[in-house]
């Protein structure tokens, strides 16, 4: 079977700013741990490195200009300054040529944090979304995303879901993703924002996919559509719902609670890796990945 030449960084949040908050979370405004950590791997997966060309998607954000100056400062702290800015706001900008000629030459693409059904609304089914899927797979493209911008990297996105309702049924709302990587679903903000019900009944819904729960300061990186590997400084959560004996959710009404019996829980720290083809947790051992 086919695997793609690019690689997915998806990460749990806390530098994106101009979301659209949960009610009772303070907004954090912080790149820190971009510079220290995570932007600095991005940076390393890049063909050229410090050379390459970056592209910052800014769409999911309400506020556009802060958040592609944030990542500017911050590439340029890695010795980064081939970065660009696509502050694309509506599908009519998505199609246009000077995008497309941007979208077609970088090596790497960043999508800022805020609002995933922003994402999906503005690319879903254009030509911009097809190109990127047709070079993740063809080139060694880099495609990461935080935030709202993970959460929109699989075929299946959540869209929707207070934390505090979320195992009632009907509570997560649920709508495709960008597509570049089936079978997963990724929750971002995760142990800071208590996202485990909603994530848990995201996954009785869709038995077939593995839930991934990304935490502040940390992401998973994945290749071969298959290989994930946890880095940052927190925890990455698995959720596996392939050998759920029993839940309730389809015979359920509208707002009353679910249960679900034999969920598979695995918590992932930096170098932990998992495969979601064989469901197969494998601590520490980074040499599972291609060279």
């Amino acid at each position: 079977m086919d695997k793609p030449k690019g690689k997915l960084i998806a990460i749990g949040g806390n530098e994106d700013k101009g979301m659209e908050s949960e009610p009772d979370y303070a907004q954090k405004n912080n790149l820190n741990f971009f510079e220290l950590q995570i932007l600095s791997r991005i940076v390393s997966e890049l063909p050229a490195s410090k050379n390459s060309r970056i592209e910052v998607i800014t769409s999911a954000s309400s506020i556009p200009k802060e958040v592609g100056a944030n990542y500017l400062y911050a590439f340029s702290k890695l010795g980064c300054t081939n970065i660009g800015i696509l502050d694309i706001r509506s599908r009519e900008d998505a199609e246009s040529e000077s995008v497309i000629n941007r979208v077609k030459k970088c090596d790497g693409l960043m999508f800022s944090g805020g609002n995933q059904l922003r994402l999906t609304a503005i690319f879903g089914g254009t030509e911009f979304l097809k190109i990127v899927q047709d070079r993740y797979w063809s080139s060694p493209l880099i495609i990461a995303g935080t935030s709202a911008g993970a959460m929109a990297m699989s075929n299946t996105m959540i869209y929707q879901g207070s934390s505090s309702g979320a195992l009632l049924k009907g509570e997560v709302k649920i709508t495709t993703g960008l597509g570049f990587i089936k079978d997963v679903i990724i929750d971002s903000h995760f142990d800071k924002r208590g996202r485990f019900g909603r994530l848990a009944q995201a996954v009785a819904s869709n038995p077939a996919c593995i839930g991934i729960g990304l935490g502040e300061d940390t992401g998973v990186y994945i290749t071969d559509d298959n290989i994930l590997e946890a880095i940052g400084s927190g925890l990455v959560i698995i959720v596996d719902g392939h050998k759920i004996r029993y839940t309730n959710i389809a015979d359920q009404k509208e707002g009353t609670p679910i249960s679900i019996e034999n969920l598979t829980v695995h918590v992932m720290t930096k170098g932990d890796c998992y495969k979601v083809e064989e469901r197969q947790f494998i601590p520490d051992q980074l040499s599972i990945h291609p060279s």
